[in-house]
């Protein structure tokens, strides 16, 4: 077990109760674990970002094992929707700071765990100091900016990145360190992809049990370095797709050309990951683009009692639409638009609805562009109908 990444000197002070050496039992009769492996997992220390999809496997399987302390950032609260995926969390949680059940929940899986809770957004300001006291990081978030960030501080902090991501029925894992001869996240993903050009799991949906395959696969990874056994994923990452039940590996290549962990990095500090990616800008596009005349749901509403001569046009999906959906709106998808715009009139005065407001501002411009003028936009979409409105429609 050289090759763990917990120092000798630590393992000096590490002793276990009978109770522990009970719960432990089946690890300890291992010969790649024993007491040995056991006490190192005792004295390590795992940084969790986000307490949601992945971080609620990564936490609970890392607890069961004995990590000895674990901290986990994360400042959302726990809401209906990610009940079908995050199990750190229960329904009488609803409404909780995710920290607070993810504390709970831990504990009653292994009260010997320290639990530290960071009830801070992850940035560059605070990045360092957090991962600092941590032997790796645990990356299970689901934006660039927090993914370029997270590589970046363990670059320079020398720490184990633990990578994993999720979309519908995909998942990837990997582990990043250059320090210990490997490729980092740059090396693969050497530019953030456009805003907006890969949806997040809250757009594009995700299978609910997938993040239990990926979240355990990078908690396999901890206990691996911590213990120093096994073949890591560093240079490797595994690629799963769970409709066809495959799992395909990817050699990954520390890139000399690098910015940060290169042979000439030219990234010597954290920087700013909104920017980076681009985010600012597409949110001055996507303003620009809600910038269209605009309606309420408390003045649709009323156009409807007053039995008013307007078309509704719902821009969503087929299958958002079944979910639920506004009495006599015409399903017209933002992608079919421009091929059906003969089923609307000019003349009509046209209402645009989708689930916020985003889709429907485009369907606004496409009609624009086509010569439609009497044309307005729901402001906040079916969301804010079933806010305002209907409190009994069901909210996705």
């Amino acid at each position: 077990m050289s090759d763990s990444i917990i120092a000798e000197g630590r393992l000096q002070s590490v002793n276990f109760s009978n109770d522990e050496i009970a719960r432990y039992s089946r690890h300890l009769i291992m010969p790649e674990v024993t007491l040995e492996g056991q006490k190192r997992l005792k004295a390590a220390s795992i940084l969790c970002i986000g307490a949601g999809g992945l971080g609620s496997p990564i936490a609970y399987y890392l607890a069961a094992a004995g990590v000895g302390r674990m901290g986990i950032v994360d400042f959302d609260t726990v809401d209906f929707s990610n009940l079908q995926r995050q199990i750190l969390h229960g329904t009488h949680d609803v409404g909780r700071k995710k920290l607070n059940s993810a504390r709970d929940r831990i504990k009653a899986i292994n009260p010997n765990v320290q639990v530290d809770l960071h009830d801070v957004v992850f940035n560059s300001e605070n990045a360092m100091e957090l991962v600092q006291d941590y032997d790796i990081l645990i990356d299970g978030t689901d934006n660039f900016p927090t993914r370029y960030l997270s590589n970046d501080v363990c670059v320079l902090a020398k720490k184990p990145n633990i990578y994993g991501s999720i979309f519908r029925f995909d998942g990837q894992c990997t582990v990043f360190a250059p320090h210990l001869g490997g490729p980092c996240y740059r090396c693969m993903f050497p530019e953030p992809p456009p805003p907006g050009m890969v949806p997040s799991c809250a757009e594009g949906g995700v299978l609910g049990v997938l993040p239990g395959v990926i979240g355990v696969l990078q908690a396999i990874e901890a206990v691996k370095l911590i213990m120093g056994i096994g073949d890591s994923l560093i240079g490797r990452l595994l690629s799963f797709d769970a409709l066809k039940m495959r799992f395909r590996e990817f050699k990954v290549r520390r890139d000399p050309g690098c910015p940060i962990c290169g042979d000439h990095p030219t990234v010597n500090q954290l920087i700013d990951y909104e920017q980076f990616c681009g985010i600012p800008q597409a949110d001055a596009e996507a303003e620009k683009e809600l910038d269209v005349p605009g309606i309420t749901a408390l003045e649709l509403k009323k156009k409807f009692d007053r039995q008013e001569d307007f078309v509704l046009v719902d821009v969503r999906e087929p299958f958002e639409y079944e979910i639920c959906n506004i009495p006599n709106a015409k399903l017209i998808p933002l992608g079919e638009l421009p091929a059906r715009l003969s089923e609307l009139d000019s003349a009509d005065e046209i209402v645009l609805q989708c689930k916020s407001g985003a889709r429907s501002a485009k369907a606004f411009r496409v009609l624009q562009e086509a010569g439609f003028r009497k044309l307005s936009n729901l402001q906040g979409g079916i969301l804010a109908w079933a806010e305002q409105i209907d409190s009994s429609m069901a909210k996705y």
